[in-house]
């Protein structure tokens, strides 16, 4: 007997971590991509017996919405943005696992996941490489000892089946993640996060080449570290650990093996230290500094950053951004697939899950796109928000929207008729604030 769970999509997310009854997740991905705020959720959650081999959909001819938050617009989505609304890593990874890799239709899922533990950011960050093509393997979380239901009924749906790429395994356990059941596993473990680190260089590297550049990112400054999760899954270049005033043994073997790879450092002196950036040098005479004094800044910075192949260089209108909140670090991993397809867009940060600080205001204004003529013809951003309202608000989700959307140009001025923000004075234009990326 079906049980109807009366949830609409704005709600879904809370449902599903609540419950995270199996199929759940790739049925609300299904109800998302059809656009249908007021379907309902079916499942068999009556019977106990194996499940069907793909997740089913019922839409009923119930009752509609008695109030507007029941549309799920705009916590779900807007015009320019969409929100992957989870309370947790685990639920986001599980979600935009499925997002990004539907495995229906006859369309194949990935060769292989990645698992991290829920309490470990740092690995989830390091493991953001095996994300990046050839490996393909998105991000999922497990919590202590066990595999979350949700975190098991993801892989039942995205059935990894191995590749040459991945040496015919499943699944990467990196750390202290829990080992799922059936599953050919890598098992990648390290002392510490720098170690740890260096042993996902290796295996990316034995399963892929040499890497193209190193970054190097702050092990104790998380909200400074999360921008390097998106560009390790874009690029697939590896993330190794820093310390503010030192570097790691098993960091600076890594850059012993690469001395001819370009180095890039992650964060300001307040997070890598002259001095710890003296100890790279040695090794990597010509490493980078990219940096911002704050994490939002930082994060700008990183998106603008450009030096030959390495860097988003996101300067100018048409692109994919990623936002998470710097207070739940491990969603920059869990969200590193959606930098790695479809709108390919680099990590921001918020540290407030309300107001937009002025610098990322800015930078948003700088990307606005406009149009004199046609708007069909025009470039269009897009934005992910990971997390539901604990880490963003709808007002925030509102600005960003307003923020981003595509505007018309007054012929003859190259001025953008830009709207007023929601509880926010009418911005002046100029050059963004997001920090500069350089040598000390």
């Amino acid at each position: 007997m079906l049980s109807r769970a009366r949830y609409f999509v704005s709600g879904a997310f809370r449902w599903l971590a609540e419950r995270r009854w199996r199929w759940a997740v790739a049925g609300l991905l299904a109800i998302a991509g059809a656009g249908a705020a007021g379907y309902l959720i079916a499942t068999d959650s009556d019977d106990d017996s194996t499940p069907a081999a793909a997740p089913r959909v019922l839409v009923r001819d119930l009752p509609g919405p008695e109030a507007i938050e029941q549309l799920s617009f705009p916590a779900f989505a807007t015009a320019n943005t969409t929100r992957v609304a989870g309370p947790d890593a685990t639920t986001v990874a599980a979600a935009v696992a499925l997002a990004t890799h539907p495995s229906t239709g006859g369309v194949p899922g990935p060769a292989a996941v990645a698992l991290v533990d829920a309490a470990d950011w740092r690995s989830g960050i390091a493991a953001a490489s095996l994300v990046a093509a050839p490996i393909g393997a998105p991000i999922l979380v497990t919590e202590g000892r066990e595999v979350p239901e949700l975190t098991t009924s993801t892989l039942d749906t995205l059935a990894p089946a191995g590749s040459s790429e991945t040496d015919g395994r499943q699944a990467f356990r990196i750390g202290e993640a829990a080992e799922p059941e059936g599953l050919e596993t890598l098992e990648i473990e390290g002392r510490d996060p720098a170690q740890l680190a260096a042993e996902i260089e290796i295996l990316r590297a034995r399963l892929t080449g040499e890497p193209q550049h190193v970054v190097l990112a702050s092990s104790e400054e998380p909200a400074f570290a999360m921008p390097a999760a998106g560009w390790a899954a874009r690029s697939g270049d590896p993330v190794l650990f820093a310390e503010r005033d030192s570097v790691p043994d098993p960091t600076l073997e890594a850059l012993r093996r690469y001395r001819d790879v370009p180095v890039y450092v992650l964060g300001p002196e307040s997070v890598v230290s002259a001095e710890a950036m003296k100890a790279v040098r040695k090794i990597a005479p010509t490493a980078v500094r990219v940096a911002g004094s704050d994490p939002v800044s930082n994060a700008i910075a990183f998106a603008r950053f450009a030096d030959g192949g390495f860097g988003w260089n996101i300067n100018d209108p048409g692109h994919g951004l990623v936002l998470a909140n710097t207070d739940r670090p491990l969603d920059a991993a869990a969200a590193a697939p959606l930098s790695a397809g479809g709108t390919w867009g680099p990590l921001l940060v918020s540290d407030h899950p309300a107001a937009i600080s002025p610098a990322l205001r800015q930078y948003l204004l700088d990307l606005k796109p406009g149009y004199e003529d046609d708007p069909t013809r025009a470039v269009y951003n897009h934005a992910w928000l990971i997390g539901d309202d604990s880490a963003f608000s709808v007002g925030f989700q509102a600005q960003v929207d307003e923020l981003i959307e595509l505007a018309p140009i007054r012929s003859g001025t190259g001025a953008a008729r830009l709207g007023t923000p929601p509880g926010a004075a009418r911005p002046d234009g100029g050059a963004g604030d997001g920090g500069a990326g350089g040598s000390d």
